[in-house]
C-alpha cells in the first residue's frame, strides 16, 4: 500500500549534523588516537558526522590504517568516503587516501565524488543524500585551500554548482579555511544561510575571553580565534541550535554540532 504523501502540516524533521575536521587522529600533544577520536564522536550523539583530513593507508603519521573504516565500525553508521588524495601503492592492495568522510546513522541513498578545482594539495567535495522519516536531506561536505582565496572563491562556486534545484533540502558543510564573511564566499551566501549566525541558541568554547563569547570560533583548538569550521543551510533546512564543543585534545579544531530542522516531504 502506498503511503500518502507528507502534508504541509507535517512538522519538521529533526536531525543532528557534526562538522570537524580530524587532523588525521593527531591530537595537541602529537599523538595518533583513534579510539580517543571516536570516544569524541560517540559524545556528541549526532546522526550524520562529516569529518575532514580523514586517512585510509596514508602512512606512518596515522598508522597506516583504514581510519574512516574504523571509525564507521567504532560507532556503528554507515560510510561515504570522498578521497581528495588517492594513489596507487606499489605492491600494496590499497591505495593511499585521504579525503572527507560522511558517517550516518540513517541510510546513505546516494554518494559521489567531486573533484574542486585548485591547485597545490587536491581537494573534493562528497555530496550524498540520506533518508530521513519522511524526507531526504542531501549533504555536501568539503575541505578548501589554504592556497589563496581566488582559488577558494573558483571552488566555492563548483560547490554551489553542486546543489541543484530540485535539492531543496540540503546543506554544504566543513572546512572553509575562511571567515563565512569573507568576499571568496560570496557564492554560498547568495544561496544558503550561515547555521551559525541562524541558530536561535548558540553556545561555543570561548571560555574566559568573554569578547569572543558565542562567536563559534573552531581553530585553533587550544584557543580559538576562527571560524573555519561551517554550515550552509539551504531553503528546505532551519537550524534550531548551534554549539563548538570540545574535542577533547583529539584533533587541532573543534567539532561544531548543529541541530537542524529539514522540511517534511523534500
Amino acid at each position: 500500500m502506498t503511503k500518502p504523501a507528507p502534508g504541509p502540516d507535517q512538522p519538521p524533521i529533526p536531525v543532528r549534523l557534526v562538522t570537524f575536521n580530524t587532523h588525521h587522529g593527531v591530537g595537541e600533544d602529537r599523538r595518533h588516537d583513534l579510539p580517543r577520536l571516536a570516544t569524541v564522536l560517540a559524545a556528541m550523539d549526532a546522526d550524520i558526522i562529516c569529518l575532514q583530513e580523514v586517512d585510509r593507508h596514508y602512512g606512518d603519521r596515522s598508522e597506516d590504517v583504514d581510519q574512516a573504516l574504523l571509525l564507521s565500525r567504532a560507532l556503528d553508521m554507515q560510510l561515504a568516503w570522498g578521497p581528495a588524495i588517492d594513489e596507487p601503492r606499489p605492491g600494496e592492495p590499497a591505495a593511499r587516501q585521504y579525503g572527507n568522510a560522511l558517517l550516518s546513522r540513517l541510510p546513505i541513498l546516494i554518494s559521489d565524488v567531486h573533484r574542486l578545482p585548485g591547485s597545490g594539495e587536491p581537494r573534493s567535495a562528497l555530496r550524498t543524500m540520506v533518508e530521513l522519516d519522511g524526507g531526504t536531506l542531501w549533504v555536501t561536505a568539503t575541505h578548501l585551500t589554504t592556497h589563496s582565496a581566488e582559488e577558494r572563491a573558483a571552488q566555492v562556486a563548483a560547490l554551489s554548482a553542486l546543489h541543484t534545484g530540485p535539492m531543496e533540502a540540503g546543506v554544504v558543510v566543513g572546512d572553509f579555511n575562511a571567515r563565512p564573511d569573507a568576499p571568496e564566499l560570496g557564492a554560498l551566501r547568495e544561496r544558503f544561510t550561515d547555521a551559525w549566525s541562524a541558530a536561535p541558541a548558540r553556545e561555543d568554547r570561548s571560555g574566559w575571553r568573554f569578547w569572543h563569547r558565542n562567536d563559534g570560533d573552531t581553530h585553533p583548538a587550544h584557543s580559538p580565534s576562527r571560524r573555519i569550521d561551517q554550515v550552509w543551510l539551504s531553503p528546505g533546512v532551519t537550524v534550531t541550535s548551534a554549539q563548538v564543543v570540545d574535542a577533547g585534545g583529539a584533533s587541532d579544531h573543534l567539532p561544531l554540532v548543529v541541530d537542524l530542522a529539514v522540511r517534511s516531504g523534500v
